[in-house]
């Protein structure tokens, strides 16, 4: 499917793996391109970069320092995924759905430091949480389907490593 833009997008109603394949971190153009000296530490957030991942850890005072792809999507401001929340249910019980949505992003943090909320938009009759990884997102609508139901669209834009989770409810 093509969208307005001439960007090829993926779209699905459901949660499935022709989604996750598509989601390959490879396209992400926040990843590394060359390999980073290991340990490497990340200035802003002090993650460290050893064994080939960014993780909770100590390194050496005199490590090399380079920013992690999530600090680096902060500081641009440049959001992956995108969960937006809406419907008469949401309205009524928005505390309820954020503390659902910020528990279950907590839970991915400590295994994944790199998926991190960026920002929760309240405005009006609906919610928009931004994430620094597309498979938070992913996430987090899951997670609110399991809860409380709903409908649960997904929109994947690989052009840009963009997906648009909207959760309706």
């Amino acid at each position: 499917m093509k969208s307005n833009t001439g960007a090829a997008v993926a779209r699905s109603r459901a949660p499935g793996r022709k989604l996750q394949l598509m989601m390959n971190t490879r396209n992400d153009p926040y990843q590394a391109r060359g390999k980073l000296h290991s340990p490497t530490v990340c200035p802003v957030c002090a993650l460290v970069f050893s064994k080939g991942r960014w993780q909770q850890g100590d390194a050496p005072a005199d490590a090399p320092r380079a920013i992690c792809p999530a600090c680096h999507r902060i500081r641009d401001k440049e959001a992956a995924g995108y969960v937006t929340i809406d419907g008469p249910f949401a309205y009524e019980h928005r505390s309820e759905i954020l503390r659902t949505a910020h528990n279950f992003a907590e839970r991915m943090g400590a295994e994944h430091p790199l998926q991190r909320i960026m920002s929760v938009d309240e405005g009006g009759d609906k919610v928009v949480i931004t994430t620094t990884d597309l498979h938070l997102a992913q996430g987090i609508g899951r997670a609110l389907h399991h809860a409380f139901h709903g409908r649960l669209e997904y929109a994947y834009t690989e052009s840009d490593y963009r997906l648009r989770v909207h959760w309706t409810c």
